[in-house]
């Protein structure tokens, strides 16, 4: 039986792999801020701080192939819009599903799939680097 090569996956499904690491860790930080009693938006940036670092690596490299420095503050700005979004999404949503916890469960895929888009447009396409 052959070996599983990682990066004989398209780039969505490798982003779909890495974007579930990915996740996990931002709700697993985001989470633990709540449980420590940050309020919501202090625990999202939290969240997005602790991730973006990890999150460049492994999106970077294992979905995208481009650890290029070059790539970082669009990195950074996609971040910063998704917190935005997810910020006022959050504001909407916690009143109707119970809890911060909740919602953020709820809005992560949808999250994501966005991400991606901007991963893949703004971020590390071919066209706006080396």
């Amino acid at each position: 039986m052959p070996a599983f090569h990682f990066n004989r996956l398209g780039r969505f499904p490798r982003f779909l792999a890495v974007g579930a690491l990915n996740s996990l860790f931002g709700f697993c930080a985001y989470s633990a801020c709540i449980l420590l009693g940050l309020p919501p938006w202090a625990a999202l940036i939290a969240g997005n701080v602790a991730g973006i670092g990890f999150n460049f690596l492994t999106t970077g490299g294992l979905v995208f192939a481009d650890l290029s420095r070059k790539r970082f503050p669009r990195f950074v700005l996609s971040y910063l819009a998704l917190y935005l979004l997810n910020l006022g999404l959050a504001h909407e949503i916690i009143p109707l599903v119970g809890g911060p916890i909740a919602c953020q469960a709820l809005l992560t895929p949808p999250l994501a799939c966005l991400s991606f888009l901007l991963m893949s447009r703004f971020v590390f396409n071919r066209r706006t680097g080396p």
